[in-house]
């Protein structure tokens, strides 16, 4: 298979005999010997050369349930709707956030922010977007009636939102957060036109209703196929010349079958798809259809405790990542495509950081726990353990994912080394979604797995979700008044380099307890047809409008 085109400064790696870049990783997270940095994974291919007048990809988690941007939280409802509905600022490939349909952004105390609107947008039917479509959209999140799934956090802290001119927007928050144009990136920001929404009530994001937004492609009702497929189409009006989409109509498909999923990659009846099923890897690294690339990621599998039992005790955990060999998780189940993880924040975002504040990464060396694998080490760490080490720690995976118990069984092994026993249990992916949202289904379980990702490019914001009293990814009631000191001083931090060290601060005191096992940070696993080009490499098709890039390679 051809190697994929890449920067000259990009080193490649031969993993399992298919060409990939290096994967992210810090000498203290795992094997120092086998440990490469994450800045030689792909932010970006080859530019499209030319137009193309359909390209064929595939939604690798299956058919999305709404276009409402608001209902958008998972994968494939965000993979489909960030190339159609715009944010107030937008996450570039290499994780910064730049200005979008917002010009810029001003605050003075954190609490009061004045954002300057584009005046020469418009909605796909050639109307305006106003500033009041922007405030509407925003306040629909604060709407309980709306059902918005991004209600906590950054939107909990939301005290008003106005138009204080005929193009200024002025957010007020309950408390100082310096990072709020990064959460803008996300469909916090996103706006839609307030006329439709409210005209298309209950049916609003349905496939005879869909959505009116600004974004380079664009949805006509019909066009969404249930069962089968969606087609976005470009939108010939976009308001940003330089950002008009290289292909006329981008066909999405919702095939989850990893043997579907391989044959359609390899015979080219599918061009291309993001998330490449880890059973497809084998027979796409001898495929001579296109390339598979590793993209700089923002996605790592980790343990997620409940707070109860064994696993209950920070002791315990920290000994149980000591005690896995998470190397070996990264190069027989992720096939060299995951890297040991060092924290709960995947490395990639750290790496951009590092760009804008030299030697954060020596502080993070410095601060950081040390988490390689190392039994003895493990020893010492459940010596401080409070609770009845007899008693076998039970930890949840969906049981049609194989992979996962794979995962736990190298978990399983490296507890046995230790005296305790580590039971892995499958359960039907109907019930374990349940596990993020009820604490009733996480009874009698002291734990269960997640391949989670960060919505911004922020490790402070993912810290937050996870660590902070009351946060809505804090599922174990984890609590502790030293974290929350810390991550609200970060938070209110205006100057960046000092927001940053505060930050690793912060980071050091979770690490030390572990509310999250990490286990392993993930790079993207791409899939292109060598007919076509240009889509990001990299962890921002969530929110960035990957589609527009596609293109012809000739």
């Amino acid at each position: 298979m051809k190697l994929a085109p890449m920067r000259a400064s990009i080193a490649l790696l031969a993993i399992g005999g298919l060409a990939l870049a290096g994967c992210a990783s810090g000498s203290r997270g795992g094997d120092a010997d086998k440990a490469s940095d994450s800045t030689k994974l792909l932010q970006t291919t080859p530019e499209a050369a030319a137009e193309a007048d359909t390209v064929t990809w595939n939604s690798t988690y299956g058919e999305l349930a709404s276009l409402d941007p608001i209902k958008a939280f998972n994968y494939p409802e965000n993979t489909i709707v960030s190339n159609l509905c715009e944010p107030l600022f937008e996450m570039q490939p290499d994780f910064s956030v730049q200005p979008n349909l917002a010009t810029d952004s001003q605050t003075d105390d954190g609490l009061t922010w004045v954002f300057n609107i584009r005046d020469d947008v418009k909605f796909w039917d050639g109307t305006p977007m106003t500033v009041e479509d922007v405030v509407f959209s925003i306040n629909r999140h604060i709407d309980p009636d709306e059902g918005s799934y991004w209600g906590g956090g950054t939107v909990a802290n939301i005290d008003s939102v106005q138009a204080t001119g005929d193009n200024e927007v002025t957010i007020t928050l309950k408390s100082a957060d310096y990072t709020l144009p990064s959460s803008l990136s996300t469909v916090i920001g996103v706006v839609v036109q307030q006329a439709q929404r409210e005209t298309a009530g209950e049916n609003y994001g349905n496939p005879d209703t869909g959505v009116m937004c600004t974004g380079p492609m664009k949805f006509t009702p019909g066009n969404w196929k249930q069962g089968q497929s969606i087609t976005l189409e470009r939108n010939d009006g976009y308001w940003d010349e330089d950002g008009m989409a290289m292909a006329k109509q981008v066909e999405i498909g919702f095939v989850v079958d990893p043997t579907a999923i391989a044959n359609g990659l390899s015979t080219g009846e599918i061009q291309g798809s993001y998330d490449v099923p880890l059973p497809a890897l084998s027979q796409l690294e001898t495929s001579e259809s296109g390339e598979l690339f590793a993209g700089q990621g923002m996605q790592d599998m980790a343990i997620i405790s409940t707070g109860e039992g064994v696993f209950g005790d920070p002791a315990v955990r920290r000994a149980l990542t000591r005690a896995t060999d998470r190397q070996a998780i990264a190069d027989t189940v992720y096939e060299g495509t995951g890297t040991p993880s060092r924290s709960i924040v995947p490395q990639s975002p750290w790496d951009a950081i590092e760009e804008s504040v030299p030697g954060i990464a020596d502080m993070r060396d410095q601060d950081l726990p040390d988490l390689s694998f190392d039994i003895e080490a493990a020893k010492k760490e459940l010596k401080d353990a409070k609770v009845d080490l007899s008693k076998p720690i039970k930890i949840a995976y969906p049981s049609e994912r194989s992979f996962y118990a794979d995962i736990l069984n190298e978990m399983a092994n490296g507890a046995k080394e230790l005296g305790i026993t580590l039971e892995p249990t499958g359960v039907p992916s109907a019930q374990f979604g349940a596990f993020f949202s009820d604490p009733e289904a996480r009874a009698g379980y002291d734990g269960f797995v997640t391949t989670n990702y960060l919505s911004a490019p922020d490790p402070l914001l993912h810290l937050i979700s996870v660590a902070k009293t009351g946060s809505d990814q804090n599922y174990s009631k984890f609590s502790d008044p030293d974290v929350d000191a810390a991550l609200d001083a970060a938070i209110a931090e205006s100057d960046d380099a000092e927001r940053a060290k505060l930050t690793v601060k912060a980071e050091a005191l979770i690490m030390e307890q572990q509310p999250w096992v990490p286990i392993n940070d993930l790079a993207v696993r791409m899939y292109m047809d060598k007919s076509i080009t240009g889509a990001p490499a990299s962890f921002v098709y969530l929110y960035y409008p990957w589609a527009a890039d596609l293109g012809a390679s000739a």
